[in-house]
């Protein structure tokens, strides 16, 4: 039997762009999003074109979740569209245009939170991951993996008051007790992490280590992912400028 053609820039296969894109996935207080400027910060000293990109920070739909989440009115369906709606304008405006410049791409949080996320509200996980099958497969994917104490002594440890409704899974009844809610909530998304890994072999990283060390350890990871990555110069800038004048995104300096 001839096997089904898959769409070369599909999770089925590695897309085909010059560039390289690099993920990192855990629950909030993981410490992911502290490594990712941490790594993007030590590529630029390599001499590397890094083009940053998050999660939820598409123009889109920024207003309607917005408006959505003050009211309390979103479904988990209804949710897991507005985010899969934000992620198309983050691929196609935000991803794509620097992968094809030749550019390393880093995204804080991928098509992987959604999995997650939207399965603990009870969002079927088949329906999620069609939904989320143009995504390009990124080159290299992290896991920071914390258990769910210490990710909570962080966050209150930190700047923030009180966790926020829908980040504490409020919307699902688990508990008044919005800490409690939060730790039931994100204990279940770990859970959904652990099938993630396996399923898409995400990189596993002890978030419970030094900051210095976990530093460390992605980038001896992802040296050895870039190992045949052609940093490309000369008419590579030119692309480049083309590229930052095109899309009105401020040069990174």
């Amino acid at each position: 039997m001839t096997p089904p053609v898959l769409h070369p820039h599909t999770f089925g296969q590695p897309h085909t762009f010059p560039g390289k894109l690099i993920i990192v996935e855990g629950i909030d207080g993981s410490g992911k999003s502290t490594q990712l400027l941490l790594l993007q910060k030590w590529l630029e000293s390599q001499g590397h074109n890094v083009f940053f990109t998050e999660w939820n920070s598409s123009e889109l739909v920024k207003e309607t979740t917005k408006r959505g989440k003050k009211t309390k009115s979103l479904t988990p369906t209804t949710f897991s569209l507005l985010h899969a709606t934000d992620f198309a304008s983050r691929l196609y405006h935000s991803i794509l245009p620097p992968l094809k410049a030749g550019m390393i791409v880093l995204a804080d949080r991928y098509a992987y939170t959604a999995f997650a996320r939207d399965a603990v509200r009870g969002v079927s996980p088949s329906w999620v991951r069609k939904l989320y099958s143009f995504a390009v497969q990124p080159d290299l994917a992290f896991y920071f993996k914390v258990p769910i104490d210490v990710a909570i002594a962080r966050l209150l440890g930190g700047t923030r008051g009180q966790f926020k409704y829908y980040e504490a899974g409020m919307d699902m009844g688990l508990s008044h007790d919005v800490t409690e809610s939060f730790r039931i909530f994100q204990t279940r998304i770990l859970s959904e992490y652990d099938k993630i890994v396996d399923e898409y072999h995400l990189t596993v990283m002890d978030a419970t280590k030094e900051i210095e060390e976990q530093q460390d350890d992605m980038r001896e990871v992802v040296t050895q992912a870039l190992e045949h990555y052609k940093h490309r110069r000369g008419g590579y800038g030119k692309r480049a400028t083309v590229f930052w004048r095109r899309f009105g995104v401020p040069k990174p300096k």
